[in-house]
């Protein structure tokens, strides 16, 4: 057998391993003294779970799309290493322009509106 076959074997069966202990284990109880935040001895004030905005969540998943996009799109020139560099130029205008489309979509659908 080859490394990447033994690699491959070695790391399957460390999973199953892992989920069927994970199954084994025993369960935790929870109560409500768990449940409950700590907060330095002092009985909560509150419930620690407060509700979350939606619109927060949405401008953190578009912020994360749009700047993995232009963190792909950086190394583009040495990535795909072709021998003219307008090529290169005309791939990279490509990845902006379809970027700044989904960018005005998101706009237009109303995604970036932050009052209702």
């Amino acid at each position: 057998m080859n490394l990447l076959t033994t690699i491959l074997i070695i790391t399957t069966a460390l999973s199953l391993i892992l989920a069927a202990v994970s199954f084994w284990l025993p369960l935790m109880n929870p109560d409500p003294e768990k449940l409950s935040p700590y907060e330095c001895g002092f009985d909560p004030l509150g419930s620690a779970r407060l509700p979350f905005s939606l619109r927060f969540f949405l401008v953190a998943i578009l912020f994360l799309l749009f700047d993995l996009e232009i963190a792909l799109l950086l190394p583009l020139p040495w990535g795909i290493q072709l021998t003219l560099p307008t090529v290169s130029f005309m791939w990279a205008s490509l990845v902006l322009i379809l970027l700044t489309l989904g960018l005005v979509y998101e706009w237009i659908q109303g995604g970036l509106e932050w009052a209702e």
